[in-house]
């Protein structure tokens, strides 16, 4: 069986990869997540995780086969990409524009072997209930934003601001496990494998 690697340094979706009982060893795949001009937000996301998973693939030394899984997930909201706040108050300024209102989750996943690379788009809707700014402020202090697209996570604290979701809730918190399952089937690697070693 392929050997796989996980292209991300996010440890929620190494947790969301293990849920799914498939072994995987984890690798840093850094590349330039700038995004191109007039580019959209699906066509962003999806080409950051054929980036990573090639990145990764190259930093890989083995002679064994094996495949890389790489992911990006894009908060968007009105056309806009919400990238990862880089003080309170940009963390605070994402929050009061998501308070009350819907926003799209965009998740792409991409797995490379030697000799193809497939990949998928996942889109999540989210509706925000109406945000203080008091409670932006504590959010923010709570550490949880810094690392997250949109500056939340809805696996996190930031769960008690989501009014409702209409999609995949594990492709909100970064990697969507319908769809990585299907992909990785088309590899040869079954997800459940650590149930069957027992």
């Amino acid at each position: 069986m392929k050997q796989l690697y996980l292209a991300s340094g996010s440890p929620r979706r190494r947790e969301l990869l293990t849920q799914i009982g498939v072994p995987f060893t984890a690798i840093s795949a850094d590349i330039d997540e700038t995004p191109l001009n007039n580019e959209s937000p699906s066509a962003y996301v999806e080409r950051l995780a054929r980036g990573k998973a090639e990145a990764g693939r190259g930093g890989v030394v083995s002679d064994a086969d094996f495949c890389v899984l790489g992911a990006d997930t894009a908060v968007v909201l009105d056309g806009k990409i919400l990238g990862k706040p880089v003080d309170e108050a940009e963390a605070c300024a994402m929050l009061m524009m998501l308070s009350g209102c819907e926003h799209e989750v965009l998740t792409a996943i991409a797995v490379r072997d030697g000799e193809r690379c497939e990949s998928r788009v996942v889109s999540s809707l989210v509706r925000f209930r109406n945000i203080s700014r008091a409670e932006a402020v504590a959010y923010w202090a709570s550490g949880e934003p810094q690392d997250k697209a949109g500056g939340y996570g809805i696996q996190g604290l930031g769960a008690v601001f989501v009014a409702g979701l209409n999609g995949s809730y594990s492709a909100v918190v970064g990697l969507p496990l319908c769809e990585t399952a299907e992909l990785l089937g088309h590899f040869g690697i079954p997800c459940w494998q650590t149930l069957n070693a027992r």
